[in-house]
């Protein structure tokens, strides 16, 4: 932790009674951004999620020749002549250095990736990998972050097989270029298991809305055919991942928390708080496009598989810190690459606070506990600060390491979690 950065006291409450407008969503928009820069000609994107992430995807682009505008709550976005050279800053977003890399070898001249030191230990070797089977050359010692690539302004495309199993964004980011390669992809995956499934569905749905005739051919393949991107306004909906730590607030204090704007069909994986929350002890309510979670006082431990949802697990976690039966969350082994180990680190923060968590092979088991105050950990992980601020409205004497770490999706976070707690 940096000696600038003062830990965050998280507040305690009781009975939140609070409405809350998310910003948009992180998926969402770093998908849009990119789609935008290949298109054929210019898009307006409403609404717009303003983070680190987004910022770096921004910047990534920019480097590579797309210019951008802002106007009012939309930014335009100009496509260009896509070239090198370039360095391109990764930060910690998986989205920028997933999704970017195949885009680059559609540029001229050499590309160099590279981000924070956390992001150097994040699985990369399957986005490496698949760009030298589509004939990318590429420089890379570690198969991770620092690589470069040598693009030549096209990729044959053709018919490739990888292994996602460690994020499905490898899946997203050969699938939001292949549009652009002379041959389009077909692309099948092998392993264990592809984990986010949801976010796949996400990116093919992108792609279908500008024109793009993508489908899913079966549980384990896809195809993209070459054509053009439309270029198009899209409003960006809220990001319903960043709505669950408010939406959990209802269930810790009692109390009742609403999102507007919530969409009745959506690819996001957020959409499946109301039924999780529901299983943990809470009701919920969607009318005229405003979900309403209201806690009854008590909350239940959950059995749940989260392979298709695996980001809304710290919030779950932190919920199950506190429930009065035990949880068993699985499917999630893949979050071992994340922003930090997430399984590692949710089990030593709660137990770190008096908890009793563990680790499972592909999940976590969390068995009801008495917490007490302490310095929660972020690990420079937007999703553990907020897991933090969770569990701080019940528990005493919370300090969260770095609160700030939120910035890379939801910058609002701490002013949107006090206004909250000042609308009792």
């Amino acid at each position: 932790m940096s000696s600038a950065i003062s830990p965050w006291p998280a507040p305690r409450s009781e009975r939140v009674q609070a409405a809350i407008s998310i910003p948009g969503s992180k998926s969402l928009t770093n998908r849009e951004l990119l789609l935008s820069a290949l298109a054929a000609g210019p898009s307006e994107l409403v609404d717009p999620l303003e983070s680190r992430d987004s910022q770096l995807m921004i910047e990534a682009l920019t480097r590579l020749g797309v210019k951008f505008e802002q106007l009012g709550n939309s930014l335009l976005v100009h496509p260009g002549t896509l070239a090198g050279p370039a360095r391109i800053d990764c930060g910690l977003a998986g989205t920028v250095m997933r999704f970017v890399p195949p885009m680059a070898a559609l540029a001229t001249g050499r590309i160099e990736f590279d981000g924070d030191m956390a992001a150097r230990r994040r699985p990369m070797h399957t986005t490496i990998d698949s760009l030298r089977a589509l004939g990318v050359e590429i420089e890379s010692q570690s198969q991770s972050l620092p690589f470069a690539i040598t693009g030549t302004g096209r990729i044959a495309g053709g018919e490739l097989t990888i292994d996602a199993s460690a994020s499905s964004q490898f899946v997203s980011g050969l699938l939001l270029s292949a549009p652009r390669f002379d041959r389009g992809l077909i692309l099948h995956h092998e392993g264990q298991h592809l984990p986010s499934m949801p976010h796949i569905e996400m990116t093919l749905q992108c792609l279908r809305d500008r024109g793009v005739r993508a489908s899913q051919i079966d549980t384990a393949s896809w195809q993209v055919e070459p054509g053009e991107i439309a270029g198009m306004k899209v409003q960006i909906e809220p990001d319903l991942s960043n709505a669950g730590p408010f939406l959990a607030a209802a269930l810790v204090t009692a109390g009742s928390v609403s999102i507007p704007n919530w969409p009745s069909s959506t690819t996001q994986v957020g959409a499946m708080f109301p039924s999780l929350l529901e299983k943990m002890g809470a009701s919920w309510d969607l009318a005229s496009g405003t979900l309403t979670v209201t806690g009854t006082g008590r909350i239940r431990g959950i059995d749940a598989d989260l392979s298709e949802a695996g980001e809304l697990t710290p919030t779950i976690a932190a919920l199950a810190a506190l429930a009065e039966d035990p949880s068993r969350l699985t499917g999630i082994g893949h979050l071992r690459g994340h922003e930090t180990d997430r399984l590692a680190a949710l089990v030593a923060e709660i137990n770190r606070l008096g908890g009793s968590a563990m680790e499972l092979e592909d999940g976590l088991a969390i068995e009801p506990a008495e917490l007490h105050g302490g310095t929660w950990q972020t690990y420079e992980d937007h999703r553990m600060a907020t897991a933090g601020a969770i569990i701080g409205l019940s528990v005493p004497n919370l300090l969260v390491e770095d609160i700030t770490v939120t910035g890379k999706t939801m910058p609002e976070f701490p002013k949107l979690w006090s206004q909250m707690l000042g609308a009792n």
